[in-house]
């Protein structure tokens, strides 16, 4: 029975742990167009993470699975670590690529530049001083295609290209 009471109290001090840990708040601040080559299309997302905690968290690393006119566009992760300072607020940039298919596909639909939907899903695998803790990311929003990626203005400067006009 004395071993019964050790280790419900065991417990309940572990699970009280836990209770100290707050979870960092994460916010999508920026989804950019960073390249263009062969492979297809290059975006970085940049999130900012907001410790609130008295100690240091580490990132173990992260997952994403993103969407755009809810059409599957680009999932990924990676096995990065990156320290959040306590108590302050830490920038992380993820990189996506995104292949030529999946762009066609989309142009398809014929979306409107200025507002085309999309959907994140991620989670930020952290490290904290009682283990390992996973804080999901959700994010619905509408990205403004840059000018000098959208479509009529990459064939009208390619046609410059041919034509030896820059």
């Amino acid at each position: 029975m004395k071993k019964a009471v050790w280790l419900v109290v065991l417990v309940l001090i572990l699970s009280g742990c836990t209770l100290f840990v707050k979870e960092p708040q994460v916010a999508v601040r920026d989804l950019n167009v960073v390249s263009l080559d062969p492979a297809g299309l290059g975006m970085e997302l940049y999130l900012t993470v907001d410790n609130p905690n008295s100690f240091d968290l580490r990132l173990l690393g992260y997952s994403y699975d993103l969407k755009v006119m809810a059409l599957p566009l680009a999932r990924g992760g990676a096995r990065d670590e990156i320290r959040f300072p306590a108590k302050s607020e830490t920038g992380v940039r993820i990189p996506v690529k995104i292949g030529y298919g999946e762009l066609i596909e989309i142009l398809k639909r014929m979306p409107d530049p200025d507002h085309i939907p999309y959907t994140l899903s991620a989670g930020l695998d952290l490290e904290t001083p009682v283990g390992q803790r996973s804080i999901p990311v959700n994010r619905t929003g509408t990205y403004a295609v840059p000018p000098q990626y959208r479509p009529g203005n990459l064939f009208k400067g390619l046609g410059n290209l041919f034509n030896g006009r820059d």
